[in-house]
């Protein structure tokens, strides 16, 4: 019959004992960061969801600003046709052209032919 130890483990069941512990503290670890990693993800695909979700409401009340504003829109190339004479500046009124053109509001070719009336 073998010769039973008692008392303290040996050196191989410490090591042994050891390794167990510390194999399961990296387990445990590495499931713990994972979840945390997969909640942060989830997290900002969420914010990216109602920012995409905000931006979408904005779309959609600027479209239907121009909307409402576009009956007033073909009365405001006229404008900028007679305001070189009174000495108005130009830059800002090329801005105003520019943002209406922008906006669809004007077509390259009135575009075109508003600011050929302020340069010329």
């Amino acid at each position: 019959m073998p010769i039973r130890r008692f008392g303290r483990p040996g050196l191989i069941g410490l090591a042994a004992r050891t390794a167990v512990v510390a194999g399961t503290a990296s387990a445990v670890s590495g499931a713990v960061a994972g979840n945390q990693q997969r909640k942060a993800q989830a997290a900002y695909e969420q914010q990216q969801y109602e920012a995409a979700q905000q931006q979408a409401q904005i779309d959609a009340a600027a479209q239907q600003a121009v909307a409402q504003a576009a009956p007033v829109a073909p009365a405001a190339p006229a404008a900028p046709a007679a305001a070189p004479a009174g000495g108005v500046d130009l830059t800002a009124e090329l801005q105003k052209l520019a943002g209406l053109k922008q906006q669809g509001l004007l077509s390259e070719e009135e575009f075109a032919a508003a600011k050929a009336k302020l340069l010329g």
